[in-house]
């Protein structure tokens, strides 16, 4: 569990990796790969505005927050407004 407490709107995301194999089979190496846009909420701010709860897994803007490594595990703190979908 990440040691960081989001501040206002900010959501902590933990980056969900992608898969290495297309529909196909195709194995693709780490530099081909696009960066994923799904996450798990990890901390959420103090603030009363956000819609998501820790755990659900949501679609975040492309270029959206900044990036942080803690134990080997890829965050990211996003304004609850670059969060734009949960999916169920």
């Amino acid at each position: 569990m990440a040691s960081i407490k989001p501040l206002g709107d900010r959501v902590l995301l933990r980056v969900l990796e992608q898969a290495a194999k297309t529909t196909a089979g195709i194995i693709l190496p780490d530099t081909a790969k696009e960066k994923t846009q799904k996450a798990e909420v990890v901390e959420i701010g103090d603030c009363e505005d956000i819609k998501v709860k820790k755990g659900d897994i949501v679609i975040y803007d492309k270029y959206a927050g900044i990036q942080i490594e803690e134990n080997d595990i890829e965050y990211l703190i996003v304004k609850n407004e670059e969060i734009v979908a949960v999916l169920k």
